[in-house]
């Protein structure tokens, strides 16, 4: 018994380190650099960590209950899809830092049923609508999927039942929103003082997405081989 409860503690903590991978840190990132304080990184952070979980949870129990683990060719697959986010993700990054310039002409802007006109980058990032609110949990689940291969086959190996696994993937999962919503409120903070300007933040965008891009390249390169 307490080498179980052990174990899920150990799993908790888990989920904090896994949060920092570089692969999950450079996703977000790219979406991180658009936040305005603390705050807001963090809550993008924390919805990453959700849609995490959920696909931890969703496939590593029904994994658990039929007993078996993930294919290699399915590991492989999402690995690769991880590697085509990462590159998605670091294209719409550099995109948007061109799109923004801030020596561009005056557009009109719309959001809310309500419209303004304003020069280069808009000043404020809409982090309430659905659009935004959805992208890092789209992320995370993405992530979760690629994940979950390795921890399952984890509790397969450490945990005696059925409950426990499923508890200890949990804990995991929930141990990734924390440690997400720290790394990206820290992220958040930081941004807010790096690039406290619009040239700069642009400039940010940039190195941020070409960063996101040779990751999803080195990244999907052996696990396209593997397919």
């Amino acid at each position: 018994m307490f080498a179980s409860i052990g174990a899920l503690v150990i799993g908790a903590l888990i989920g904090v380190r896994h949060a920092f991978e570089p692969d999950h840190l450079t996703a977000v990132t790219t979406l991180v650099v658009e936040t305005r304080s603390a705050r807001r990184g963090a809550a993008l952070g924390a919805l990453w960590g959700i849609g995490h979980t959920i696909s931890l949870l969703i496939v590593g129990t029904i994994l658990i209950i039929t007993g078996t683990t993930l294919p290699p060719a399915a590991t492989a697959a999402f690995e690769l899809c991880v590697a085509a986010m990462l590159i998605v993700l670091g294209v719409r990054s550099v995109w948007r830092a061109f799109r923004d310039d801030p020596h561009a002409p005056e557009r009109v802007h719309r959001h809310g049923g309500h419209a303004h006109v304003h020069v280069g980058p808009s000043p404020h990032v809409h982090i309430a609508g659905r659009t935004l609110a959805w992208r890092p949990l789209v992320v995370g689940l993405v992530h979760g999927l690629a994940g979950t291969g390795a921890i399952t086959a984890l509790v397969f190996a450490k945990l005696p039942d059925a409950a426990s696994r499923v508890s200890y993937i949990a804990l995991f999962g929930l141990g990734s929103v924390a440690g997400m919503a720290i790394a990206t409120g820290v992220a958040g903070a930081s941004i807010c003082r790096l690039a406290d300007g619009p040239r700069r933040r642009s400039v940010l965008a940039v190195a941020t997405g070409l960063g996101s891009i040779v990751l999803g390249v080195v990244w999907g390169l052996p696990e396209l081989a593997a397919l």
